[in-house]
C-alpha cells in the first residue's frame, strides 16, 4: 500500500481558539497570544480576511500548530 500524504492548495476554513462558547463538548486551549495580551482578538485563521503570524498549521486530527511567541519557521517558505 502507498502511503502519501498530499498538501492541497485552496482550503477556506475558520481556526479559532478563543471561542466563547462554554458549552462545547471537547477541550480546547487557549490562543498563548491572547492569553498572554489578556484578550480574545486574535484568531489562528479567519477564512477569506487572514492567518495569524504565529499560525503553522493544522496536525491530524485537530490540533493547531502555534509558535508564538517565536517567528513563524514557515513564513514566505513556498511547499
Amino acid at each position: 500500500m502507498n502511503n502519501v500524504i498530499k498538501k492541497l492548495d485552496g482550503a477556506n476554513m475558520d481556526i479559532d481558539l478563543s471561542s466563547d462558547d462554554k458549552n462545547i463538548s471537547w477541550k480546547q486551549d487557549q490562543c498563548p497570544w491572547n492569553k498572554d495580551k489578556n484578550t480574545k482578538e486574535y484568531k489562528c485563521a479567519v477564512k477569506n480576511t487572514s492567518i495569524c503570524p504565529y499560525f503553522c498549521g493544522i496536525e491530524y486530527l485537530d490540533n493547531v500548530l502555534c509558535c508564538y511567541p517565536n517567528k513563524n519557521p514557515y513564513e514566505g517558505k513556498n511547499k
